[in-house]
């Protein structure tokens, strides 16, 4: 009996002994790079982030990468929902521009980046948009640059054509190069073929929103909009400026009646970034050859999109998070994204590549579009959108839609500043 129980005693130590084996090399090893590691990302919207992370995981065995893509506003509420919580956060995350505001007041629920030596890299990208990830005293860094959105002007040639306009790119450059220049050419085309020259409201309104440096709050969180002088009712005169002309079509962007516009030239101009051509290429097929791209008036020149990558705090690997995040985001590696999914690189290293600068689109004629976007690039000012900026445009672009159904404009933005007071105050 007493030999059962001292075979059975070394059977259960054999068994512990193997289980503790298998936990210690298993996929959560430390950060010291024994073992495999496993990272999570948190993604949203068409990248080839997958595709790379496969690339990385060949080059770096001990690495696995599982990667979640979510709709963007699921994306950013899961995320908010899990650092608030202290757990069930990512190793990595993307975060989106206009959304990275929301998180600047839980700054420590994420790694300082500068921590893990992003400053040596920091020459590699955009002084604007690494500036943008930066807090208020410039010394925490809350992501790396992915892609950004750069705006240009969207015309379509046949439409133009028909209103006496000049279709060539640089010519149209030239001829419309301030807010009152686009005003006069949105009249002629109005008058030439009765089509209004800017879809909607949100893009008259954007024109200008776009390329504020200071729109709804400062870097105190102070709300701005009720001032006299605020840029943002500047950029909401000059939509009901156009709609008064009316220049302004009724074509909400992403509706289908929206995308049909854009197959038939529904209206002359589309203000809007990088980020559109693949939309346009996939969903307005009969529009193919009959767009150009062209920069836009001076005052316009704006970045609408792109995003970070984050590490929350909460990872045990942030060192690994890292160092792939780096990897993934390498102008190198920017370029591939572009040319895959057309994310729009926020290195200027990538602009001087020849697979970059040889680039042409066969939907825009053959146009190498990218020159005219990495122009605009270059004139982006940083820009500081505050935690509720989601919240506040949102009731601005309300007060719009009421005043292109008949609402009187200085009402409707009192009503909206009224509505975004209280609000914020919440």
């Amino acid at each position: 009996m007493v030999k059962v129980k001292k075979n059975l005693f070394v059977v259960m130590m054999l068994v512990l002994s193997m289980f503790l084996y298998a936990c210690s090399s298993g996929e959560e090893e430390s950060a010291s790079g024994e073992g495999k590691v496993t990272l999570d990302f948190w993604v949203f919207g068409a990248t080839n982030y997958e595709d790379l992370a496969k690339k990385y995981e060949k080059e770096n065995p001990n690495v696995k990468i599982n990667i979640k893509n979510s709709e963007l506003g699921d994306h950013h509420d899961s995320l908010f929902t899990s650092i608030s919580a202290g757990t069930g956060a990512p190793d990595l995350t993307m975060i989106e521009v206009d959304q990275l505001d929301r998180y600047r007041e839980a700054q420590d629920r994420f790694v300082n980046l500068y921590d893990l030596g992003a400053d040596e890299i920091q020459d590699q990208y955009l002084d604007w948009k690494w500036q943008m990830a930066e807090n208020g005293e410039g010394d925490f860094l809350f992501g790396l640059p992915t892609d950004i959105g750069p705006k240009a002007m969207y015309f379509h040639t046949e439409v133009f054509e028909e209103a006496g306009l000049p279709t060539d790119p640089d010519k149209v450059s030239e001829m419309i190069s301030t807010p009152d220049q686009f005003a006069d050419a949105a009249t002629t085309v109005l008058d030439k073929t009765g089509k209004p020259m800017v879809d909607s409201m949100e893009m008259a309104f954007r024109a200008n929103m776009d390329a504020l440096e200071v729109s709804y709050f400062n870097r105190d969180g102070e709300l701005l909009i009720g001032e006299a002088d605020n840029g943002v009712k500047e950029a909401y005169d000059y939509a009901v400026e156009l709609h008064d002309k009316g220049v302004v079509g009724s074509f909400e962007m992403w509706t289908p009646e929206w995308a049909n516009a854009l197959n038939q030239g529904g209206f002359a101009v589309e203000m809007a970034p990088a980020w559109l051509k693949g939309y346009m290429t996939e969903n307005a097929p009969e529009g193919a050859g009959k767009w150009r791209v062209t920069t836009l008036p001076t005052d316009f020149a704006g970045n609408w999109g792109g995003s970070y990558v984050a590490i929350p705090s909460e990872t045990k690997h942030s060192e690994e998070a890292y160092k792939f995040a780096k990897w993934m985001l390498s102008p190198e590696n920017q370029l591939e994204s572009f040319v895959e999914s057309g994310l729009f690189p926020s290195a200027p290293e990538v602009y001087e590549m020849e697979e970059f600068v040889n680039n042409s689109d066969e939907y825009f004629g053959g146009q190498n579009t990218a020159a005219y976007f990495a122009e605009a690039a270059k004139e982006i000012p940083e820009v500081y959108k505050g935690p509720k900026y989601v919240t506040v445009n949102n009731e601005v672009l309300t007060a719009l839609r009421n005043v292109q159904e008949g609402a009187d404009p200085q009402e409707e933005w009192e009503a909206a500043v009224e509505r975004i007071e209280g609000l914020v105050k919440r």
